[in-house]
């Protein structure tokens, strides 16, 4: 018990509404504020690592071969590091938010999460 009490005390529900507002910011007409980016980016990478462990969870329902190609695309840039320089940093957010974008759309597709009411 010691070893899962604080894993549900830290956990918290998935807000999917927050997850459409960080994809807008990313992917709306204008780029990201510099000052916001590294956020904004830590966010993505944190709905990107949170929706693909969502797709996986469940062994009785496996995930699609498009949730597990966007899973593949999207593996890479959990890890890597977010570029220093302002315009590629941009890049690489809206790379994650349109992976991400593609993989929370296909997992409501699959009742795996519900979308905003």
């Amino acid at each position: 018990m010691r070893h899962v009490l604080p894993r549900i005390t830290a956990w918290s529900p998935l807000d999917v509404e927050a997850i459409f507002d960080d994809l807008d910011t990313t992917i709306g007409n204008q780029p990201p504020p510099k000052a916001a980016t590294p956020a904004l980016a830590e966010r993505l990478r944190s709905h990107l690592k949170r929706l693909s462990a969502i797709a996986v969870a469940d062994t009785k329902f496996p995930p699609t071969d498009e949730m597990t190609q966007l899973i593949e695309r999207g593996r890479p840039m959990q890890d890597a590091r977010l570029p220093a320089d302002h315009q590629q940093a941009v890049g690489m957010a809206r790379r994650m938010a349109f992976v991400t974008s593609d993989l929370v759309e296909k997992l409501i597709e699959a009742r795996y999460i519900k979308d905003v009411a």
